[in-house]
């Protein structure tokens, strides 16, 4: 399950693991994700697109509705989800709204991953900073495996976030035995 603010490429990280260009639609325009969006990956699992959160070019009665959509679909599938991935721009500090999502996946004890994402548009040093300021934002006690930074782009950090989710995928189905 992908989370995160409006625009901040969900649906690139999604056609990046998958390695398919242009499976999930992608846009400039903020918003463009407006309904839940199912990708298979395997026989048991789907990688699911949400609408971001956050600021959106989208009318605001449809705004108003994702909210409860999102929380609605994470209480319902609160048991079958392996792994929810909380995207931010590793470019900015992480923001209240991100911090809220962590937090409401905490408390509902759902596997998390908290990624820096656009990790390309850094240099090394920047990228050094970033995956420092996302470790003082996101704690690892706070869930099992530490914030990373990827980019779809150029496919820095895409092996080690695959590893993640293929972990949590089969620890999954072993908790479904």
């Amino acid at each position: 399950m992908f989370l995160g603010r409006s625009n901040v490429g969900k649906s690139t990280l999604i056609n990046g693991l998958l390695g398919v260009r242009g499976l999930a639609r992608t846009s400039s325009t903020p918003g463009r994700t407006q309904t839940v969006n199912f990708y298979r990956v395997n026989s048991a699992h789907f990688f699911i697109d949400l609408p971001g959160y956050g600021y959106a070019r989208a009318p605001k009665a449809v705004r108003e509705r994702w909210g409860p959509m999102v929380e609605g679909l994470l209480e319902r599938r609160r048991g079958s989800i392996a792994l929810a991935i909380v995207l931010v721009d590793a470019r900015h500090e992480p923001g209240d709204l991100d911090r809220t999502m962590l937090d409401w996946l905490v408390d509902r004890d759902i596997p998390r991953i908290v990624v820096g994402v656009k990790a390309d548009k850094l240099s090394g040093n920047e990228r050094a900073r970033a995956a420092r300021r996302l470790a003082g934002a996101f704690p690892t006690a706070r869930g099992a495996v530490p914030p990373s930074l990827v980019s779809a782009v150029s496919g820095f950090g895409m092996k080690e976030l695959w590893r993640t989710v293929d972990d949590a995928l089969d620890a999954h189905l072993v908790g479904k035995e």
